[in-house]
This record gives C-alpha cells, structure tokens and sequence, in this order.
C-alpha cells in the first residue's frame, strides 16, 4: 500500500503522528505537506493528494487540518475521490467496507492524537467488500463519471 498525506499548518502535529503509524507498518508513504511553520491553504493540499489518488499513483491518502471538514469537501471535487472525516470507530470503518473511501480525513481540533492513530489503524485495516453496498458504490462512480464528462 502507499498513501499520499497532507495538511495545512492545523494539522501538522496530528499529521507526524499518523505517520508514525505509517512507519510502525512499514507503509510507504509521501508527504504533500505543509511543513513546520508552514502557512498554507487547506485546498491547496487535498487538491494535490486527490490529484495523486485520481491518478492512480497512490492507493489512499490522508488528509488533516482543523476538523477535516475542508478536507474532505475539497477532495470530494475531484473526480474518481471519494473522501471521508473519519472521527469515531464505525465511520472510519464504514468509510472503507461501505464506500470505498479513499482518503480519510481528521480534523486535528476535533479529535486527539491517540484516537486519530487508532482510528487510522481501523481504517487501514478496512478493505471494500462487494456485497450489499456494491450497488450503491457503483452508482456513486456513474453520478461521478457523468458529471466529469460535462465538466472537463
């Protein structure tokens, strides 16, 4: 697995610590920033890191800036992305065995470190099932494809 990760300045505690979760797995992954004393816009970042995942470069990502809502709104724009605020256990699970969520996102004022590292576990651990949401995730994708055709 390899995993783009990103955040504003919000976020960048939260982010080193989730990389440690990364590194505990021996996870490859590449960080999109921002940097230590780093002043940069959220959608900035999740635009890059879904760009990545769009384009098939990396398998998932992760997002972090005050309560991940900007995030996931900003990466949710580009076509083929589908990102999810992951803040308690059933929705980071969910967000993958239900929706096939690609990137996860956390909100660094909402949410502790400790939490966001378990949750980020959970949600690593998580892979989509074909099953009863499978319908559900298709039509999502078809919604997705008609309207990137008359966008693009």
């Amino acid at each position: 697995m390899k995993i783009a990760i990103g955040c504003d300045q919000n976020g960048y505690k939260l982010k080193l610590q989730l990389m440690e979760v990364l590194k505990e797995r021996n996870i490859e992954y590449v960080d999109f920033g921002s940097n230590e004393d780093e002043t940069i816009y959220y959608p900035n970042v999740a635009l890059k890191v879904s760009k990545e995942i769009a384009g098939g470069n990396f398998d998932r990502g992760i997002l972090i800036c005050g309560t991940g809502i900007g995030m996931a709104i900003t990466a949710n724009k580009v076509p083929g992305v589908r990102a999810a605020v992951c803040h308690d256990m059933y929705s980071a699970e969910r967000s993958r065995k239900s929706n096939n969520a690609q990137i996860a996102t956390f909100g660094a004022q909402i949410i502790g470190a400790t939490a966001a590292q378990y949750l980020l576990r959970v949600w690593l651990d998580s892979d989509f099932k074909d099953g009863r949401s499978t319908p559900k995730v298709k039509l999502v994708d078809e919604i997705d494809e008609r309207f990137r055709k008359t966008t693009v």
